[in-house]
């Protein structure tokens, strides 16, 4: 009886002659677009009507001063021939940083879905927060590749822990976080339903429809697909796909952009509302949406997103691929 071994796992110095490519993007991508924020904070930056800005919390010299750290973090990152805690934990705080500052996305990719982007939607803006997306996504992927490269385990796949059992039960803490996700949407249609949707008639057309389908879809559906089976596999009401593995990245994507968008645009939104709830600042408008109605409804949605993105963690981990050198 014979049995098939593994390909051998490439030595620790193959994979650390191996150059890293992502931090020199990551260096590019400040030097570009920390040209840009330094030009407008010399000259002035367009015009973005009606919210006559692009980004939030870091703006002006803050958002030149973001691209100069997300650079010099990435020269360090191309440098580095072990691995550095201190600089990783460097470049997820300015990753974090980035991301709030394009917080504002959230409301653009949400009218883009529902087809109706609202009278503060803006091409120039959106093109804005999207080349700061574009930097996060950079440099956390530099960060995860720097991790990989010079502290992981397995020489092959640089991973950690013990080898992954495929068997294994869902956890108990991604179960807890999708149901969390979904008390997080009810709470929101419960602080709703508190003032009443009068001015919110079904007569407004499909994109509200969409909006509700969608908000039902990404709030209940998609939280609970990432922690039971019919998230893995097609159950057998569905035609032609019954049984057949659900592709991974369908439930990942949609439910890591969703889950950013809501930590970083409500986030902010709870720090203003705690700012304006202590200074007394707090603007009623029409006076519709109470105070109370807020911080039922901006805490809602930051849970909602919270459980949404560690579900997603659980599933990822659950159903990626094992390393053919370590079985992890």
């Amino acid at each position: 009886m014979t049995t098939t071994l593994p390909p051998p796992a490439p030595t620790r110095a193959a994979v650390r002659r191996r150059h890293p490519v992502l931090p020199y993007a990551v260096i590019a991508w400040a030097l570009a677009h920390g040209a840009v924020r330094v030009r407008w904070a010399l000259v002035g930056a367009p015009e973005f009507p009606p919210l006559d800005t692009d980004l939030v919390v870091f703006t002006g010299w803050w958002a030149v001063a973001l691209c100069a750290a997300a650079g010099l973090v990435g020269a360090g990152l191309a440098a580095a021939r072990s691995w550095r805690p201190a600089l990783a934990a460097a470049g997820w705080v300015v990753c974090a940083a980035v991301l709030l500052s394009c917080a504002l996305l959230l409301l653009d990719v949400v009218g883009l879905l529902i087809l109706d982007p609202g009278a503060a939607f803006h091409p120039g803006a959106l093109l804005s927060r999207l080349a700061c997306l574009t930097g996060a996504a950079l440099l956390h992927a530099a960060l995860l590749g720097h991790r990989r490269r010079l502290r992981g385990d397995c020489r092959r796949c640089g991973r950690t822990g013990p080898v992954r059992d495929a068997s294994a039960a869902v956890p108990a803490w991604a179960r807890a976080a999708a149901w969390a996700a979904v008390l997080g949407c009810l709470l929101r249609l419960a602080a709703q339903l508190w003032v009443g949707f009068e001015d919110m008639p079904l007569s407004q057309g499909a994109s509200m429809i969409a909006f509700e389908v969608g908000f039902l879809l990404a709030g209940v559906l998609l939280p609970l697909a990432l922690v039971y089976s019919w998230g893995v596999f097609w159950p057998g009401w569905v035609p032609l796909l019954a049984g057949r593995r659900v592709p991974r990245l369908l439930l990942l994507v949609p439910a890591a952009l969703f889950s950013v968008g809501l930590v970083c645009y409500f986030g902010v939104g709870i720090a203003q509302l705690t700012v304006e709830t202590v200074t007394g600042t707090f603007d009623p408008g029409d006076g519709r949406y109470p105070l109370a109605f807020f911080w039922v409804a901006e805490p809602a949605y930051w849970l909602w997103g919270w459980g949404l993105g560690v579900a997603a963690v659980g599933h990822h981990l659950r159903t990626r691929r094992p390393c053919r050198g370590c079985g992890r």
